[in-house]
């Protein structure tokens, strides 16, 4: 049984940020060799799915771990507040067609699950209507497992309620991180413990497993991330296809 409150937030003694810092450039480097790879073989495709509490560190994580893949091998999409034509069908309407093709990656930063956060915390979804939406989701990860050769890596970005106040501090004092500044984040904090409650729901609730990522330090963040797509990456065992031509065949 997993439980947040439990689980530290920051890296293990012994650990430098110099050092973790250099593997993580060589990780993703190799995470750039495996897309190539991956597009090359035309057989797989990878989704990373980010949650985590508001100034967890997503964008962050996106642009550290996948500075080295091929701008036309990843794609990274944010799921907001729902349009009118998406609130006519089903939540995962909009999700699935933003799911990768073969060879491709695609990013969530924040995801089809904010369907059963945010709405649960502030009460607009019945407790009876979570349960059937988190089936729903099982279901479709699976889907994209099975039917498309989709690896889906899913990490909660675990952040302390004492850092968070640091990072969202450092949006109004910071004229570089201005942009990202938002009155809603500092209402959203308030709710901390029911989030808390959900995540713990989801991370237990889930068919395929979370990485949960201590982020109060955004160096091992990073290295944690990167070595865990490496290594499912890496698990694939893909390889580059034989050359199909006819030029230098006999006769």
């Amino acid at each position: 049984m997993i439980d947040l409150s439990t689980i530290s937030t920051r890296p293990p003694k012994g650990l430098t940020k110099k050092k973790a810092q250099a593997k993580t450039k060589k990780l993703a480097e190799r995470i750039g060799e495996l897309q190539r790879l991956m597009m090359g073989q035309g057989k797989h495709s990878l989704l990373v799915i980010f949650q985590g509490m508001d100034a967890s560190g997503k964008d962050g994580a996106v642009k550290k771990v996948f500075a080295e893949v091929p701008a036309n091998g990843i794609k990274v999409h944010s799921f907001k507040k729902p349009s009118d034509e998406e609130f006519a069908h089903d939540f995962l309407w909009r999700v699935h067609k933003q799911c990768p093709g073969k060879g491709m990656i695609q990013v969530f930063n924040r995801s089809h699950y904010e369907d059963i956060l945010i709405q649960r915390v502030h009460g607009w979804i019945t407790e009876a209507h979570v349960k059937k939406r988190m089936a729903a989701i099982n279901a479709f990860e699976d889907l994209l497992q099975f039917d498309n050769n989709t690896l889906v890596l899913k990490f909660y970005l675990h952040l302390s309620k004492e850092q968070q106040v640091l990072e969202l501090r450092e949006r109004i004092e910071d004229p570089e991180k201005h942009w990202k500044h938002n009155d809603g984040d500092w209402e959203e904090r308030e709710h901390w413990d029911k989030y808390r409650k959900c995540y713990n729901y989801i991370l237990n609730k889930s068919k395929i497993p979370w990485t949960i990522v201590p982020v109060d330090e955004r160096w091992y963040r990073d290295l944690i991330v990167a070595q865990t797509i490496v290594d499912k990456l890496e698990s694939l065992e893909m390889q580059y296809p034989p050359l199909k031509s006819e030029m230098f065949s006999d006769g």
